[in-house]
């Protein structure tokens, strides 16, 4: 298929930072989402997920927000939650001021990242009214974005403080806290899933039942777009510290083959893949694949 670069949506205006309203678990402007339960996320930069500096109009604040509480209204993490889950989780949670200061839109200043992600929200629009997921939704704003082209969109993240931060920025969207690994949601309740830079937290052990999520979740003829650090290897990074701050991340580089050769395994077939350099600060190739369920 042809992906054109173009539309720039007008992103919905960040709200200043307040105390933190309860998180109901609804799906964008319609209906009422179910619970999702607590687990993964997404992120950033060269080492991580949701990348590259932006200053947009989505951007959170042009000063250093405080800290923001977790919300109290989510479920807390379960004790027999995967190791790898609570360090993502309580890794963000550490680093969400920062990060989100650095990453508050980083689709911003990429005309052909922005293209892609218009491209699948015309996709997934023929299967309206069915909702759009935005799994490891980070600071809000793809989820804002995907709201501006017109999508029923909903965001989980695995950082109760990151959808703490989100919800009262875009209060007029909704965030949960979730993990892809497990979706707290019907089967065939979806028309498309966003996954962009939140993939590469999780091991390769886990990644085939991931994908069996998306699968299971999807209405047929759902569409999936995923964003990935890739490289000419596959490979395995541990971060134990960013922006000062202790953590403990593990970050999975993969080729589009791995991951085109997983979502194939989950039943998920291929559309379209694009793998674009480096841009300006990246410091690793980028890789995106669309993904359909069969009708």
């Amino acid at each position: 298929m042809t992906w054109g670069i173009g539309h720039h949506p007008t992103l919905p205006r960040p709200r200043p930072h307040t105390a933190a309203t309860a998180i109901r678990p609804t799906y964008g402007r319609p209906t009422t989402a179910p619970r999702p339960r607590p687990t993964s996320h997404a992120p950033d930069q060269e080492a991580g997920g949701r990348e590259t500096a932006g200053t947009a109009q989505a951007a959170v604040s042009q000063t250093e927000p405080p800290t923001p509480p977790a919300p109290t209204s989510v479920r807390p993490v379960n004790p027999e939650t995967p190791d790898f889950l609570h360090a993502t989780r309580t890794s963000y949670d550490a680093i969400v001021g920062p990060y989100s200061d650095r990453h508050a839109d980083h689709l911003a200043d990429l005309p052909l990242d922005r293209s892609l992600l218009t491209g699948f929200a015309e996709l997934v629009q023929a299967t309206a009214p069915h909702p759009v997921a935005d799994l490891g939704s980070g600071p809000g704003a793809v989820t804002a974005r995907l709201h501006a082209l017109g999508l029923p969109v909903f965001g989980i993240d695995i950082s109760p403080r990151m959808v703490s931060l989100a919800t009262r920025t875009y209060p007029e969207l909704r965030f949960h806290v979730g993990s892809m690994t497990s979706l707290d949601l019907p089967d065939e309740t979806l028309g498309g899933i966003a996954a962009l830079y939140s993939v590469i937290h999780i091991p390769d052990d886990h990644l085939p039942t991931t994908f069996a999520e998306f699968h299971r979740v999807l209405i047929p003829g759902g569409h999936v777009l995923l964003a990935f650090q890739t490289g000419d290897d596959d490979g395995h990074e541990r971060l134990t510290e960013r922006f000062g701050q202790e953590i403990a991340l593990d970050y999975y580089w993969r080729t589009p083959d791995t991951v085109s050769d997983q979502l194939a395994k989950a039943g998920l077939d291929i559309r379209a893949r694009v793998v674009r350099e480096p841009h300006e600060d990246e410091t690793r190739p980028r890789a995106f694949l669309l993904a359909r369920r069969p009708a």
